[in-house]
């Protein structure tokens, strides 16, 4: 059984610069193999699978060393991003579905990085991340069973964010011989078949005008600058 167990960070200064430094490198590796990719097959109708591409990362290394800065596992990962985005791909158009070619990521897109299985510890002072530091976290809970992955992801608001996903035995719920009914409605936001009811908290209607109102303020920004940079972040949090 997997099951996934998310956890807020909290960063210096220098941890947030490093890694976002961290970010654009994967995000530049991940738009080298799309660029790869594409002109290959335009050109030569020549494709490439995980293996080729992952294996070409050493000699990347050494035409760009900032990549070096950045723990292998998370940049092989980035491989095994770009061949999921196309084997999707592929499958929509098998399928006769709308296909949406796998796109490059603009500067800050990228927002995730995941080290599989190892370059990640939890310890009594925090997470600790192999190339990065020790990050504060707020476990809440310990994470049950074997953790597989460690994603870090940054938030719309700028927030960090990790999730780690394990490998548990499922624990069956006792047997009860009690039972209800739900429907969900719009009147009531559930409605159980023994007569109690949910009232609908109307969130979004709350929110409306605030929404509204940053939305407005972010429809006049100029595009690209620091402003509506600020502004898309109010968005965010009002959603």
């Amino acid at each position: 059984m997997l099951k996934t167990y998310k956890y807020r960070l909290f960063t210096t200064k220098k941890q947030t610069t490093k890694l976002v430094q961290t970010l654009e490198e994967c995000r530049w590796l991940y738009n080298h193999f799309l660029e790869e990719r594409k002109t290959s097959w335009e050109q030569e109708k020549k494709s490439f699978n995980y293996h080729s591409q992952a294996v070409s990362i050493v000699k990347l290394k050494q035409d760009r060393q900032t990549l070096s800065d950045v723990h292998s596992q998370v940049l092989q990962n980035v491989a095994i991003r770009i061949d999921l985005a196309f084997k999707a791909f592929f499958r929509r158009v098998k399928a006769g579905e709308k296909t949406g070619y796998p796109r490059f990521k603009s500067k800050g897109c990228y927002d995730s990085i995941t080290f599989p299985q190892t370059g990640f510890e939890i310890t009594d002072n925090g997470l600790n991340l192999s190339k990065i530091g020790t990050l504060k976290i707020k476990l809440h809970r310990q994470p049950e069973g074997t953790i597989k992955t460690c994603t870090i992801r940054r938030s719309a608001t700028g927030k960090w964010y990790v999730s780690f996903s394990c490998i548990t035995e499922a624990k069956p719920l006792p047997k009860s011989d009690k039972a209800v009914g739900i429907d969900v409605g719009l009147t009531s936001f559930v409605t159980f078949s023994d007569g109690g009811k949910i009232d609908n908290p109307h969130f979004f209607r709350k929110d409306e005008k605030d929404l509204a109102k940053v939305q407005r303020k972010l429809s006049k920004a100029e595009k690209g600058s620091p402003e509506r940079k600020k502004r898309r972040k109010a968005v965010a949090k009002v959603c």
